[in-house]
């Protein structure tokens, strides 16, 4: 009750106070807080449904015969899919799991017997439909592609010798706007908390009251802490929306646990903020802000694997975009989401998305501690 009591008589609470009121009462913070990110959910959600290229297939090949051998080759000739070879199909569920690859494809130990003999055979395929488009693409491509392969061994075998059986796995439905709606929530976040921290920052340089918080008988971190607190409870306000618009309107499924995926989201908005803030210790006008921040979040969205699949991307630009925080959050993202997977699975991620956070912060906060002490 003390350490409460303490809290609010702090100069840190007023300060927070101070920083809550001027954010409620700019409408045009309120806008990017609430209109736009539920606005721009909606509107890529119905509308956004790419083509993809160079999936990966990882292959089990249990009768290793010249047949299994040309099926294969057939499948991957035509650089749709690429060859990831394994020995198990629990290494292949694994990296179905994790993302690593698209396609799964086990070829039986009789595949070449049941062929010699007239008979038909099956293969199965699995299929990670976390992105229904890829999902359906992929199925479409590997039902001809099996099926020329089986003419070309019986022109006269009617049904064809060799056939898939494909399952879908996490998106057995094929709902395209899973995979959207999941990746925009990601790109939302990033744009409001960038564009939001930065208007933050420079308002006080505009209005001319940075001088004045230099004046007050606070330190620089309490400074600093009641710019961030409020801002990243409204922007964690903005997870709870959008995730609730997201299961409402488009069924969006949570297959994991939902402190888990928040926690997450508050490690990203706080990059993202850490962003904001480095912006806004930049320039000194909101509209410089904007502009730039317009201008980071473009290509931030476009390496992130939000709307452009990363396998079809160069491989420089697949390597860069490992450097992106967006990339990272959203992997996690459709990992609880759509597959249920724990953090054991996707802690590579999680480190990754921790570091940038702990570094942006740090060089933003270095910065604005800087024109404090000017």
């Amino acid at each position: 009750m003390k350490f409460i009591n303490h809290l609010f008589n702090s100069r840190f609470w007023a300060l927070m106070v101070k920083e809550m009121h001027q954010i409620l009462r700019d409408k045009r913070l309120l806008f990017l807080l609430i209109v736009l990110p539920t606005v721009q959910l909606l509107i890529y959600g119905f509308a956004i449904n790419p083509e993809v290229h160079n999936l990966k297939m990882g292959i089990i090949d249990y009768a290793k015969t010249y047949t299994s051998r040309e099926l294969i080759s057939t499948l991957t000739e035509n650089g749709i899919f690429i060859a990831h070879y394994s020995n198990s199909e629990q290494t292949v569920s694994h990296q179905l799991q994790t993302g690593q690859i698209s396609v799964g494809l086990i070829i039986p130990p009789e595949f070449n017997r049941d062929l010699h003999q007239e008979r038909t055979t099956q293969v199965q395929v699995l299929v990670d439909a976390v992105n229904a488009n890829t999902a359906g693409i992929a199925r479409s491509y590997i039902a001809q592609i099996i099926n020329h392969y089986s003419r070309q061994i019986e022109p006269w075998q009617v049904p064809a010798q060799v056939q898939p059986q494909i399952t879908f796995l996490y998106n057995p439905g094929l709902i395209n706007s899973w995979f959207f709606v999941s990746g925009v929530m990601g790109l939302i976040l990033c744009l409001v908390s960038t564009i939001v921290a930065s208007a933050t920052v420079v308002r006080e340089k505009e209005t001319g009251t940075l001088e004045q918080l230099l004046m007050t008988p606070t330190t620089n971190w309490q400074i600093l802490s009641a710019k961030v607190l409020p801002l990243f409870l409204l922007l964690l306000g903005d997870v709870i929306l959008l995730i609730s618009l997201a299961k409402l309107i488009f069924k969006l499924p949570l297959r994991s646990n939902f402190l888990v995926f928040l926690a997450v989201s508050g490690l990203y908005i706080l990059s993202a903020i850490g962003i904001g803030i480095l912006i806004g210790t930049m320039f000194y006008s909101q509209q410089q802000t904007q502009l730039i921040s317009f201008s980071i979040n473009v290509p931030l969205s476009v390496l992130s694997g939000t709307i452009t699949p990363i396998e079809s991307m160069p491989q420089l630009i697949q390597y860069l975009s490992l450097l992106n925080p967006l990339r990272h959050y959203l992997v996690i993202v459709r990992g609880l989401l759509l597959k249920g997977v724990s953090l054991d699975v996707l802690w590579p991620n999680v480190i990754a998305l921790l570091g940038f956070t702990t570094i942006l912060l740090l060089v933003s906060i270095n910065r604005f501690r800087s024109q404090l002490k000017l």
